[in-house]
Parts: structure tokens; sequence; C-alpha cells
């Protein structure tokens, strides 16, 4: 039985391949093909078998082969690719991460500026306050100049000594040494004592006292003391004080309720018969009778009392201990139109008028 054997390969080599295969079996063809062929081939086909065969591996090769040698060539770019890509990225984060840096520092500078601008308005604005509350600046002397004043010149070594006569001589300059420190210390600490109290002296006038206008919203006898009365006082802060004070045989408590009054509010509290009281009234008063001042008309809780001549900004707490007002007390008067003052310089609501006693002129106020 004979079979066609065809090949689409083209040359001439293939065209014994399309001739009948009365020359070699199909059988014989696959196992050369193969490789398995157990018998020899006639002599008269082996030429044309090695020609064909050739051509079929060949054949096998270039539609098995190229193929996957395209994919790992594409596969190879691809991981270049992606390397460069990686390190394009990274690149870019790093620029990102240097930007937002330069803006964090431009902001932190502009942040610190006003700060320093801050700083040194406020600085402005104690010195100020301390100018007018009467604080000395005092300047104090550098180090430099004190070591000038205290120190000793240490005296001349005769030139060219012996030896031995240096080894003796030289112990006595490490006393001089020991001896000056002393004195050093001990000018500095005076230079010290002498400015300390140059810095603390302040002016001692009204401007000390916090006055203000204040509203008496209830009074009642105080439940400890017949001569006392217990006060609730708005003075222009969140809650009222309490005020104890001694006016139950000079004003009647029909009088003292729902009341403008004024009142110093920096002195330390005080506790008076169990009750703490958080300010006092201020009154013209004589042995024989007590009046309160009245502030002018329009005015509120809370306004200051100033004094034409007198700046400055009141204490926060007067120390009892520095006398404040019972120094400022014996200059606190009515005047002969029963106007309050201090030296004569008037308690003047700004922008509303005087604060006033209602009968009583030239009398002490307390």
């Amino acid at each position: 039985m004979t079979t066609d054997v065809q090949f689409s390969a083209g040359g001439p080599e293939s065209a014994c391949l399309r001739r009948p295969a009365s020359c070699l079996p199909a059988n014989l063809f696959i196992e050369l093909l193969a490789g398995s062929l157990s018998s020899p081939l006639p002599e008269t086909c082996w030429g044309r078998c090695q020609r064909s065969m050739f051509l079929a591996r060949s054949w096998f090769k270039m539609s098995g082969h190229n193929p996957l040698l395209r994919l790992e060539q594409r596969a190879a770019e691809a991981d270049q690719i992606i390397e460069f890509l990686k390190q394009q990225v990274q690149l870019l984060k790093e620029k990102a991460m240097v930007q937002a840096s330069i803006r964090e520092e431009k902001k932190l500078m502009v942040e610190n500026a006003k700060l320093n601008n801050d700083i040194e308005e406020l600085k402005k604005q104690l010195l100020e306050k301390e100018r007018r509350r009467g604080v000395l600046e005092v300047a104090m002397p550098s180090t430099g100049a004190i070591v000038e004043c205290t120190s000793k010149p240490t005296p001349p070594q005769p030139s060219g000594p012996s030896p031995a006569a240096a080894a003796v001589q030289s112990p006595p300059p490490k006393e001089d040494g020991k001896k000056k420190k002393p004195e050093k210390k001990g000018g500095e600490k005076a230079e010290k004592k002498q400015a300390a109290p140059s810095q603390e002296e302040v002016k001692v006038d009204v401007s000390r006292l916090d006055l203000r206008v204040g509203r008496i919203i209830t009074a009642e006898k105080h439940p400890d003391a017949d001569s006392l009365y217990v006060e609730q006082v708005d003075v222009g802060e969140p809650s009222p004080r309490t005020v104890v004070s001694g006016l139950v045989k000079h004003i009647p408590v029909d009088q003292m309720q729902n009341r403008m009054a004024v009142l110093m509010c920096n002195l330390k509290p005080a506790k008076m018969r169990g009750v703490v009281s958080q300010a006092m009234v201020m009154c013209a008063s004589s042995p024989e009778k007590v009046e309160i001042l009245d502030p002018p008309s329009g005015s509120v809780p809370g306004d200051r009392i100033t004094f034409q001549g007198f700046p400055g900004e009141p204490d926060k707490e007067l120390n009892p201990k520095k006398k404040v007002w019972e120094q400022v007390q014996p200059d606190l008067r009515t005047d002969d139109q029963c106007v309050a003052t201090y030296k004569g310089a008037a308690f003047e609501v700004s922008g509303k008028g005087v604060c006033k006693a209602q009968t009583m002129s030239n009398s002490g106020i307390k």
C-alpha cells in the first residue's frame, strides 16, 4: 500500500516529498522523522530522505523556538521598564519631600518673626507700665569693671632668679590669688545690695488703689455683730463681692439697698466676725457723721476712678506690709463743694463726672 506524503516547504528539495511514496513507505518515513528507524533504507531513496529530514527539522525549529525567544526578550524589556519606573517614582517622592520641607521651613520662619515682634511689643508695654509706676531703670556694672576695681596688681618678680629662689617664691602668688576671690565676690554682693533697693522704689500715691464704681445689690445685718452690714456688691465682675461695712449706726438698712457707691477693690480680703470682706465702701467721715460717696450719674458698675496728674495702674492686691493705704488715706478729703479729692485732684469717672458726698465738705475719706 502506498501513501502520498506532502509538505508545505518549497524549493527543489521538497519536490521529492510530493512524489508517490513507492520509493519510501509512510511508516518508514515517520520512523525516520522520529529517529527510531529499525531497518536500513534502500539506497535509491537515501539522499532524498536526508534532504527531507533536514527541511522538516528546520521547519519544526522555526515554528517552535522563535516565539519563546521573542517572549523572553519582551519580558526582559518589561523588567527594565519597570525598574526605570521605580527609579522615577522614588525620585518624585524625594522631590516632593524636599518641597514640603522647604514650605514648612518658610512657614516656621514667618511664625518665628511674628513671635519676635510680639515679644518686643510686650517688652515695650512692660517697660512703659514700669515707667508709669515709677520703677527706675538701673544699669548694672559690667563684670570687667568690678574685676578692675577689686583686683590687686601682682608684685614684680626679680629678673633672672636662680632655680632654688624660683621654687621658694612660687607659692606666695597662689595665696594672693586665693585672697582675691573673696574680695571679688564681696564687691559684687555689695553692688547688688546697693542696686536692689533702687529697683524696688515705687511711688506711693492714689494710683496704687483700685477704686471702682459699684452697686450694692443687697445689705443685711451681720449675724454676729450688731454694728456691721453684710453686703453683696456688683463691681463689674462675673459674680458679686461680699463686703462687710460698719455703717449700721450711720445709714439705715433701707438706704443701703440697690445703691451706687465707690469701692476700693484691691485690699487684701479680711475676715470680720466670721465673714470674709472682699472690698471697702468709701465714705466721707467725721466723728459725728458718715456719708457714702456717690459716683456721677450715668456710671455703671466696674467704671474706674481716675485722678488727673496721677497716672498708673493699680496693684493687683495691696501688700499690708508696705502700708500703701495708710500712706495715701490722710490725703483723701472732700473739698468745700463736697467733691472727693486726693491732694486736690478729684475722684473722676472719665467722661461722666466726679464723685461727691451728699452734705459733708472738708471731711476725711475712708
